[in-house]
């Protein structure tokens, strides 16, 4: 039993065929799906689509790519919508120095609403980090104790060894796919298996084999087998040590 610990199973992009991609999901064995929100106007589409297909779990936040839609007071709605709905995590929230125009005070000052949100609820956050690992790095110490998810981890091996160190751990997906992510092939290899969670981020980065094609959670064994070869281990032995992580992480079961 596999568990995609980031998918967008909510976007526009699986408007047309969601049921059968999560069909297809558990066909290969894909039977949870951790489902991050991106901006408060997801919430409600969010909370349905998980509803109606068991192994879905959501998680809700505020992304830092779409800062333009937030407002603060959507931190206030954040603390009641957890609250009541009681997701396994908050999030996607982060830190993006990458992407031009996204004014970083801005996204800093959305980034601690949410961590504090975190904490104050137990919940674990599920963090995006480009350009950005140190700075996020900085935030987590001045909320702790926190635990999460670094997803779609792009840092150095020290960076993810301080994560771990911090309670968080490392989400790969099929970046890890291509030949020429040496580094991240390297940390992939190399991170405490206890460490690290499967994703796909899906629709986005898709496997090398299929780029430029809109990503499902159905690929994830393909990210599995990657990092079983580069590990020099079975995949079945990488699915228990995953799923047992993503398990103590999210607090979820898999009897549905």
């Amino acid at each position: 039993m596999l568990v995609d610990s980031h998918c967008h199973l909510d976007a526009e992009e699986f408007d047309a065929d969601r049921d059968a991609a999560v069909a297809r999901a558990r066909a290969v064995g894909v039977f949870v799906q951790i489902v991050p929100a991106v901006d408060a106007a997801s919430w409600e589409k969010l909370r349905t689509v998980c509803a109606a297909s068991p192994g879905l779990y959501p998680a809700y936040g505020l992304h830092p790519m779409y800062l333009e839609r937030h407002r603060p007071e959507h931190l206030f709605a954040l603390r009641e919508w957890i609250e009541r709905e009681r997701p396994v995590a908050v999030g996607e929230c982060g830190l993006d120095f990458f992407v031009q125009g996204l004014d970083p005070a801005s996204q800093r000052e959305y980034f601690d609403g949410q961590l504090r949100l975190a904490r104050d609820f137990a919940l674990p956050v599920i963090v995006h980090a480009r350009r950005a690992v140190d700075d996020v790095l900085a935030a987590i110490r001045r909320f702790a104790p926190l635990r999460g998810v670094l997803h779609s981890f792009s840092g150095s091996a020290d960076q993810a060894k301080r994560l771990f160190d911090l309670g968080f751990l490392i989400g790969l997906g099929g970046p890890v796919t291509y030949d020429r992510a040496q580094r991240l092939r390297g940390l992939a290899a190399t991170l405490p298996i206890e460490s690290l969670l499967l994703e796909t981020d899906a629709p986005d980065q898709p496997d090398s084999a299929h780029r430029g094609q809109r990503n499902e959670p159905a690929r994830l064994p393909i990210v599995l087998d990657a990092i079983a070869k580069l590990r020099g281990i079975s995949p079945d032995t990488l699915t228990e040590a995953t799923t047992a992580n993503a398990k103590r992480l999210f607090g979820i079961s898999l009897a549905s």
